[in-house]
């Protein structure tokens, strides 16, 4: 068995001054599914429609560059979660989830509660922002955009939409892919 890993990013409804009784709701889901040489094979950019707070802020889609036309045109999170489950290969192939701290992780469990999903296959998962602190030896983690810079890459796309959040952190995975800890 080949293994997939899968650099993955999300957005989700967001405030200001985050207020605590907003419930945070994934809109968009960015992955690239790289094999185990590193080497990009595919990838995934899906809009979610979300549920209990469906109009999106304007200071959310200052900060994503996704609009309220993308939402609405978008599926709901449990179609999307399957298809993106279905291309991740979670019931067959070997894969690993991996992101840039551990939000993206514990958002994906909440939205899977939120929906009344199963979450056991978020399990097989690595936060590579808390890996490059330790073997880039740096005394608090950094942004993703500053990580990527500092590899020697330029930051590419839209920072804070998913999907290219994701394309520059492969960049990172597989510069280093014999440093993680899997």
């Amino acid at each position: 068995l080949t293994m997939n890993y899968i650099i993955y990013d999300l957005e989700c409804t967001c405030w200001q001054h985050r207020p605590p009784e907003m419930v945070m709701e994934t809109i968009e889901i960015g992955a690239c599914l790289l094999n185990e040489f590193g080497e990009l094979e595919d990838s995934f950019c899906r809009f979610i429609r979300p549920k209990i707070h469906p109009v999106l802020s304007d200071f959310c889609q200052k900060l994503t560059s996704i609009t309220q036309i993308d939402v609405n045109r978008a599926d709901k999170f449990e179609y999307v979660i399957e298809d993106f489950k279905k291309w991740i290969g979670v019931s067959s192939e070997e894969y690993l989830l991996c992101s840039w701290g551990g939000f993206d992780k514990t958002q994906l469990i909440k939205d899977c509660t939120l929906h009344d999903l199963e979450h056991e296959w978020l399990q097989k998962h690595i936060n590579l922002k808390d890996q490059y602190q330790k073997f880039r030896r740096l005394n608090q983690p950094i942004g993703l955009k500053k990580a990527v810079i500092r590899e020697g890459f330029e930051f590419t796309g839209i920072h804070h939409r998913g999907i290219s959040d994701a394309e520059n952190l492969a960049k990172i995975f597989s510069k280093n892919l014999d440093v993680w800890q899997f």
